[in-house]
């Protein structure tokens, strides 16, 4: 089973390391506006030359969004060609190594008490159907039930010992699991359950709790 790349993301976060790339970030994420290559290198006391090329690159990483505008009151045949400038990207780059997605365990439990609270379903039962279906997502999304793992950073390693069962060497809300083990390790289950179904791949789900490893073990079912 070859090992998935890690993402872009820590290549983002490599371009912060450079000393000067990192202020040009700093200036422009404190700025309430887009700044312009000139601004840019005024502020920071370096040539528009070597602005430019940080700037760019940090757009090329997907830490910052470019836009084009004339400056304001120019407008016609002579106000010139528009001016490239720069804005700090409205989303977030994360990384964490083992790889962990907090961001959707926390968006499961934020959905499923949401929806309790406007239709009084108990917020447990909301949050397996939840958990499900946005595992069965995750799943369909996937070209076999190793990838959609895989992509999920749960490590899948197979066991040929086991009947080809897949142990999980990562588990993605490690911290969260740690301190509420019942609450995370239910929702995890559900996901994953969900995860086999939309990868169409029969997978008898179970909790297996074991030291170094995802609570959830995953044995291929007769069809």
């Amino acid at each position: 089973m070859a090992p998935r790349p890690r993402p872009d993301h820590i290549a983002a976060l490599a371009a912060l390391d450079d000393p000067t790339r990192r202020a040009v970030f700093d200036f422009v994420a404190r700025s309430a506006d887009a700044i312009s290559r000139d601004a840019a290198a005024n502020a920071l006391g370096v040539s528009r030359r070597i602005a430019a090329f940080h700037l760019d690159r940090l757009a090329d990483q997907g830490l910052l969004a470019v836009e084009y505008r004339r400056p304001a009151g120019r407008t016609g045949p002579g106000a010139g060609r528009p001016a490239k400038l720069y804005r700090r990207m409205a989303g977030e780059v994360a990384v964490s190594v083992p790889e962990r997605h907090y961001d959707l365990v926390g968006g499961l439990l934020a959905a499923a008490v949401a929806e309790s609270i406007d239709t009084g379903t108990p917020v447990k039962e909301v949050l397996d159907r939840t958990a499900y279906e946005a595992g069965r997502s995750i799943g369909a999304a996937a070209d076999d039930v190793v990838a959609a793992l895989e992509e999920a950073g749960y490590e899948p390693r197979r066991q040929d010992q086991n009947g080809g069962a897949l142990a999980l060497g990562n588990c993605p809300f490690h911290r969260l699991a740690q301190q509420f083990t019942a609450l995370v390790c239910g929702v995890n289950l559900q996901l994953l359950r969900g995860v086999a179904d939309g990868a169409e791949e029969p997978h008898l789900v179970v909790l297996d709790p074991s030291p170094g490893q995802c609570c959830v073990r995953l044995t291929p079912a007769a069809r």
